[in-house]
C-alpha cells in the first residue's frame, strides 16, 4: 500500500471528523443549514471588496437636484406648494434644457389651497348669486389649483414619477393611495415564467392627473440586507401578481428610448428555470433569485454632481451645461426628511445617489453579477478545496500545514478577486474561508490531542526505559505502532560491570555506597540515553542497556559503541571527584554485541519487565566478563565491528566463551579512523603481524615479537598474556587440529 493510502487509512476518524464539516458547509450554501453568522460575514466579506475595487470617479451624466438643508431654509418646510415644484420642472426643462427626469419623491394627497376652498364656500353661499364674484372665483380657480399647474407641468415631458408599496415585514397595511402605473408585466407571463420576487401588500403612488401626464412611474423600494444596509435594490417589485419596474430601470429605459424589457431566463439540462438577468435594448442588468441587482456604487457620496434645488429654482446654476441633456433625479438629502441610507460605503448615503448609482449602472452595463446559479459554483469550489485540504493536512507536520493553508487561503483569495475583476461575478468568499480555517483548526486541535495521547501512551510504555527525547521523536510517528509485544529484531545490547565492586563496597558505608552508586549511574545514564539508548535494567553496579527498540535505528551499532566510548572518557573524570571526595577509583569493563534478539514485555503476571533475550544478548554479557581477562575497558563483537567500520579495531583473540560452542573473534574498538594517532596505526599493524605468527605456530618468532611488545608497553596486560602463550606452547606444542581458539571456562 502506498504511503498516502496508508496514511489516509491510519486516519480514518480524523478523515470523517473533516468530511461531517465539509458537508455542514455545502449544506449551508445550498441553504439546507442556514447559518446567519456566515451570512453575516459573507456581507461583510462582499463590502470589503467592493470598497476595494470601486472607481471612485464622478459620473457627470447624471445630476442629482437636491432638497437640502438650503432649499428648505429659502423655500421654507416640505412638503412645498404644488407651484413651487411645477416652477422647478418648468426651470429644469425650459431654462436648462435637461433629458430626462426622476422624481424620488410621490405626491400621494391632493394639494388644497385654504383661500380657494374659502372662495368657494362663500361661491356657493352668500355671493352664489353674484355674477362679477363668480367670474373672478372662476379665473381664481385656475391660479389657485396648485395641482392642475404640476400636472401641466410634467405634461409632454419626459417625467419618470416615484412610488413606494408598503410590505407585510414594515407592518404595512393593503394601502391604495394614489394610482399605479400600468405594470410591467402582467399577471399572465409572470405565472408562466414561475418568478419568485418581492411583494408588496399596499401602495402609496401619485394622484392619478399626476400619473396621466407624466410618462411613466418607478418605485423606489430599496430593501435592505437582514443587517440593515443597503446593497441591491429589486428590479421588478410584486403587487397582486404583477411586476412594476424600479425606479432607476424606469429613468434608465426612458433614456434609452423605451425599450422593452426582457427576461434572461436559463434553464438547466434538470429543467430548472432561473432568472440570471434583465435585457433592456443591448444593456444587460444581472439579478438574482428575487429580480434583485447589486447596487454599482461608484464611490463614497457625491459621485454624482449636486445641485440645490433653491439654486436650480431661482436660476442660479452657475455652467448651465452641467444640466443640459442630463439626467436628473430630484430626492432629498436633508436629515429631517430621513431619506438617508447605510450601504456599504457609507452609513449614511442619500437614497437618491442609490437610484443615481443604479442608473449609471444599467447605462454603462456595468453590473457586478450574483445570479442564484453561483451556487453551483460555490460548492464545486467547497468540494474541491475541503477534499484537498482533507487529503493533505493529516500528511504534513504543524509548520507544512500552516504553510499550505496559507498557500490555499491566498489561491482563494486571488481566484475570487480575479473573477471579481475581469468576469465581474461576486463568488462567496466567508464560506470558503471558514471551511478552510475549520479544517485547519480541526486537524490541529485533533493532531495536537492524538499526539498528546500517543506521546502519554508511549511514555507509560517506555519512559522508564528511554530517554524523554526519543519518546518525543516516537510521539511524532503517529502513523507507527509502538507495542511492548515481544519481536525478532537485529540490534546491539551493552553491558557494563563495575570492576572489583565487592571489595570496593567494603570499605564505604551504606550511605556513602549508595552516593557513589547513583554519582556513577546517573552520568551513565545520561550518556545511553543522549546516544538513544533504551535502559533495559540496572543490576546493582551494572548496566544493561540496548538500541534499535523501541524505536528503529539503523545506526544502533555505532551509537551503541560512540555511547561506551563516551563513558569511559566520562569515567576518567568521576575517579577525579571520587579522589576528591576520599572514594576509591571506580572502573569498569563493557561488552557490546550486536545480533538478532528478542525484544518486548516479558515476565510473569506479578512482574514485566521490557527486555531483551537471546544468545546475542548472552555473548554480549559474557563479553563484559572477559574485559578484565585482557586489561581492557571495551570489547565489541566481529558482528559489531563489520557494524561500525568507522572505528580502528584491535583484534583480542579468538575465544570460545561460556555457553557457546562456536568461536567468536572479540576486538578492543581504538577510535574513529580520523582521530587514531599514526603510531597507535603502527603499533596495531605489528601486532597483527605478531598474532598471525602465533597463529601460524611461528613460535621464535612471535616469541621476540611479543617479548619486544611487553618491554616497549609493559602496562599492556594482552601483549604479557600472548608473550606467556608463546612461551607455554613453545615448550607444550598444540594439537595438529589447534585452531588457535581460547576457550573460558568461567563467565
Amino acid at each position: 500500500m502506498s504511503k498516502p493510502f496508508a496514511a489516509i487509512k491510519r486516519h480514518g476518524l480524523r478523515l470523517l471528523f473533516s468530511l461531517t464539516i465539509l458537508l455542514f458547509f455545502i449544506l449551508h450554501a445550498t441553504e439546507t443549514v442556514d447559518l446567519g453568522f456566515i451570512n453575516t460575514l459573507e456581507r461583510q466579506a462582499y463590502d470589503i471588496r467592493l470598497k476595494r475595487t470601486m472607481p471612485n470617479t464622478v459620473d457627470n451624466s447624471i445630476v442629482i437636484v437636491d432638497i437640502d438643508e438650503q432649499s428648505l431654509s429659502e423655500i421654507g418646510h416640505w412638503p412645498w406648494n404644488r407651484s413651487v415644484m411645477a416652477g422647478l420642472i418648468d426651470q429644469l426643462f425650459d431654462t436648462y434644457q435637461i433629458n430626462v427626469l426622476g422624481m424620488d419623491i410621490v405626491f400621494a394627497e391632493p394639494w388644497e389651497s385654504p383661500g380657494l376652498k374659502k372662495l368657494q364656500e362663500l361661491g356657493k353661499g352668500p355671493l352664489k348669486d353674484v355674477p362679477v364674484f363668480l367670474e373672478t372665483l372662476n379665473s381664481l380657480e385656475k391660479t389657485l389649483d396648485y395641482d392642475g399647474l404640476l400636472a401641466n407641468s410634467m405634461k409632454n415631458r419626459r417625467i419618470v414619477l416615484g412610488y413606494a408599496f408598503t410590505t407585510a415585514q414594515e407592518g404595512g397595511q393593503d394601502i391604495q393611495a394614489g394610482q399605479l402605473p400600468s405594470p410591467t408585466l402582467t399577471r399572465e407571463p409572470v405565472q408562466a415564467s414561475n418568478l419568485s420576487y418581492l411583494e408588496g401588500v399596499g401602495f402609496a403612488a401619485n394622484l392619478a392627473q399626476f400619473q396621466a401626464n407624466a410618462m411613466t412611474a418607478g418605485h423606489f423600494i430599496t430593501e435592505p440586507d437582514p443587517d440593515g444596509v443597503v446593497r441591491r435594490v429589486p428590479m421588478l417589485y410584486g403587487y397582486k401578481g404583477e411586476l412594476y419596474e424600479s425606479l432607476s430601470l424606469a429613468v434608465a429605459r426612458v433614456a434609452l428610448g423605451e425599450p422593452k424589457i426582457e427576461l434572461g431566463i436559463v434553464t438547466t439540462e434538470s429543467g430548472y428555470h432561473s432568472l440570471e438577468f434583465l435585457q433592456i435594448g443591448l444593456q444587460k442588468i444581472p439579478v438574482d433569485e428575487k429580480i434583485q441587482a447589486l447596487v454599482p456604487f461608484r464611490g463614497e457620496r457625491s459621485r454624482f454632481p449636486y445641485l440645490s434645488a433653491s439654486d436650480v429654482l431661482y436660476g442660479r446654476v452657475k455652467d448651465p451645461d452641467l444640466l443640459k441633456d442630463k439626467l436628473v433625479l430630484i430626492g432629498t438629502t436633508a436629515y429631517g426628511l430621513q431619506d438617508l441610507r447605510a450601504t456599504p460605503v457609507g452609513e449614511v448615503y442619500p437614497g437618491v445617489e442609490i437610484h443615481a448609482n443604479l442608473i449609471s449602472g444599467i447605462l454603462d452595463n456595468n453590473f457586478m453579477e450574483n445570479p442564484e446559479s453561483v451556487v453551483v459554483i460555490e460548492v464545486f469550489l467547497l468540494i474541491l478545496i475541503g477534499l484537498f485540504m482533507i487529503l493533505i493536512l493529516p500528511l504534513l507536520n504543524p509548520l507544512l500545514a500552516t504553510l499550505g493553508t496559507v498557500a490555499v487561503f491566498g489561491f482563494v483569495f486571488w481566484l475570487n478577486m480575479m473573477v471579481w475583476d475581469q468576469i465581474q461575478l461576486v463568488l462567496p468568499l466567508a464560506t470558503t474561508f471558514l471551511l478552510i480555517l475549520t479544517l485547519f483548526l480541526f486537524n490541529m486541535s485533533y493532531g495536537y490531542f492524538l499526539e498528546s495521547s500517543h506521546k502519554h501512551h508511549l511514555t507509560n510504555l517506555f519512559g522508564q526505559y528511554v530517554p524523554p527525547e526519543l519518546v518525543d521523536e516516537m510521539s511524532q510517528n503517529l502513523g507507527r505502532e509502538f507495542s511492548m509485544e515481544g519481536e525478532n529484531r537485529e540490534m546491539t545490547v551493552l553491558f557494563s560491570d563495575v570492576r572489583g565492586f565487592t571489595s570496593l563496597s567494603e570499605g564505604l558505608s551504606p550511605k556513602q555506597l549508595s552516593e557513589l552508586m547513583n554519582e556513577y549511574l546517573t552520568p551513565m545514564t545520561h550518556i545511553i540515553h543522549e546516544y538513544r539508548g533504551t535502559i533495559d535494567k540496572y543490576m546493582g553496579d551494572a548496566i544493561m542497556a540496548f538500541w534499535g527498540a523501541p524505536l528503529h535505528e539503523p545506526q544502533h551499532a555505532r551509537h551503541t559503541l560512540d555511547a561506551a566510548m563516551e563513558m569511559q572518557k566520562r569515567l576518567e573524570e568521576i575517579r577525579s571527584q571520587f579522589k576528591a571526595k576520599g572514594w576509591p577509583g571506580i572502573r569498569a569493563g563493557i561488552g557490546i554485541n550486536t545480533g538478532v534478539m528478542s525484544v518486548g514485555n516479558m515476565g510473569s503476571q506479578f512482574r514485566m519487565a521490557y527486555t531483551v533475550l537471546g544468545d546475542a544478548v548472552n555473548l554480549g554479557s559474557r563479553l563484559e566478563g572477559v574485559t578484565k581477562e585482557y586489561g581492557v575497558q571495551i570489547i565489541v563483537s566481529e558482528t559489531t565491528k563489520e557494524a561500525v567500520p568507522e572505528y580502528i579495531y584491535r583484534e583480542l583473540d579468538r575465544v570460545r566463551v561460556k555457553g557457546k560452542d562456536q568461536p567468536v573473534v572479540i576486538y578492543e574498538p581504538i577510535g574513529l579512523r580520523d582521530e587514531v594517532d599514526n603510531k597507535v596505526v603502527a603499533e596495531i599493524d605489528e601486532y597483527e603481524q605478531a598474532l598471525q605468527h602465533y597463529r601460524q605456530q611461528c613460535w621464535d618468532v612471535a616469541e621476540k615479537q611479543f617479548t619486544h611488545f611487553c618491554q616497549t608497553y609493559p602496562d599492556c596486560l594482552l601483549y604479557k598474556i600472548y608473550a606467556e602463550r608463546v612461551r607455554h606452547f613453545t615448550e607444550n606444542p598444540p594439537a595438529d587440529n589447534w585452531d588457535g581458539v581460547y576457550t573460558f571456562t568461567t563467565k
